[in-house]
């Protein structure tokens, strides 16, 4: 598949479907290893300004999903188009179901102690005959890496699933992605902690109407200093189309 992006502050955001991302998915399992995939939102592109490592992450990944309406918001503010939100929380039971028909391993590394376990085991439930290749909660200390990345080489997975937060999971991929030797490898934040049934994800029609980052304010207020990089991604976002607009005179 011919890589289609969009040039958001300076981050290459792929231009692709849910439909077209399982593709692309499937496309690397028979490919072989190792590809990163990145769920970029909001938050990312504001944090690739000042992360100079996670910048390159970034730039790095084999897919670089658009996770977050505030992305499709911004390519239309910029005269470009994404055509949909690929959201890692929707993306993960996909995979599951394909991997349930194709016979792909899944591996769940992170959240907080049984997590992984408790995501795993409804996974099975709705997903029959998925195969799940390990789980394991760890940490991305440097100081685990070689046991961590030991214990996943045992379990020979398909797909593994990292959920550390952002920026710490993307780059604990990056910088273990080769020792790995996955063929997809993904951060997936939050996900596990909504698949468990320990966090609660913003009702549909809050997702389709781009205010899922409220839901989660409002459920974990301590978020705030996060959220505050969107009224940053929105004054840099205008930034750029006025400089773009400068540039065409």
């Amino acid at each position: 598949m011919e890589r289609r992006v969009v040039d958001i502050l300076g981050i290459c955001i792929d231009d692709v479907t849910m439909a077209e991302t399982l593709a692309a998915i499937e496309a690397y399992i028979a490919e072989g290893g190792p590809h990163q995939i990145t769920t970029v939102n909001p938050e990312f592109v504001v944090e690739a300004q000042r992360n100079a490592p996670f910048r390159v992450v970034l730039e790095g990944c084999d897919l670089a999903l658009p996770d977050g309406i505030g992305l499709l918001w911004a390519a239309r503010v910029l005269g470009q188009s994404l055509r949909e939100r690929v959201a890692g929380s929707d993306l993960v039971p996909a995979v599951a179901r394909l991997s349930a028909r194709r016979g792909y391993r899944l591996y769940l590394l992170g959240a907080a102690p049984g997590v992984a376990e408790r995501a795993a085991e409804n996974l099975v439930r709705d997903c029959p005959g998925l195969q799940i290749a390990g789980t394991y909660a760890g940490s991305p200390s440097p100081c685990e890496e070689d046991d961590i990345v030991a214990r996943i080489v045992a379990a020979d997975p398909d797909v593994l699933f990292v959920a550390y937060g952002a920026p710490r999971q993307d780059l604990w991929i990056y910088r273990n992605l080769h020792r790995l030797g996955v063929p997809v490898c993904m951060g997936v934040g939050g996900t596990f902690d909504f698949i468990a049934g320990v966090a609660v994800r913003a009702p549909l029609w809050m997702r389709r109407m781009g205010l899922e980052w409220l839901h989660r304010l409002w459920r974990q207020p301590w978020r705030w200093r996060r959220m505050l990089a969107l009224p940053r991604f929105v004054a840099l976002v205008a930034a750029q189309r006025l400089s773009l607009g400068a540039r065409r005179l």
